[in-house]
């Protein structure tokens, strides 16, 4: 599977799962954990960290995967974050929906594929 193959599955994964949960499921294959403990690992950012406050769950769940197959390579993750946002135009959740706004920058969908799309590129994943 390719990475806009992945960032696919991740957009369609978001119908069942929160943005983080959605995006290391797409990236499973990558790591040697079992969905089980990866959905549990993705469980609380569900409203990105710190419910809305900090950076999308979706961005989460790309630096999650990061650490675990680049031995938390803070390059990279740094690549990720900024990536996230020319994409999306915000790292923050709330930003991202709006809240204070009104004017919803990405939706979680978007941000979910977004999120895998920035984590290839980082990590040179076709």
């Amino acid at each position: 599977m390719n990475i806009v193959e992945r960032a696919q599955k991740a957009a369609e994964l978001k119908k069942s799962y929160n943005c983080c949960q959605a995006v290391v499921l797409a990236l499973k294959d990558l790591v040697d954990l079992t969905e089980e403990q990866l959905l549990t690992m993705a469980a609380s950012f569900g409203s990105g960290m710190g419910n809305m406050k900090g950076s999308c769950g979706a961005l989460v769940g790309a630096e999650i995967i990061a650490g675990l197959t680049t031995g938390g390579n803070r390059a990279i993750a740094r690549q990720i974050n900024e990536r996230f946002e020319e994409l999306c135009g915000s790292i923050t959740c709330e930003e991202l929906k709006g809240i204070k706004t009104g004017k919803i920058l990405c939706s979680c969908p978007d941000c979910c594929k977004n999120a895998v799309l920035a984590y290839g590129e980082a990590v040179g994943l076709k």
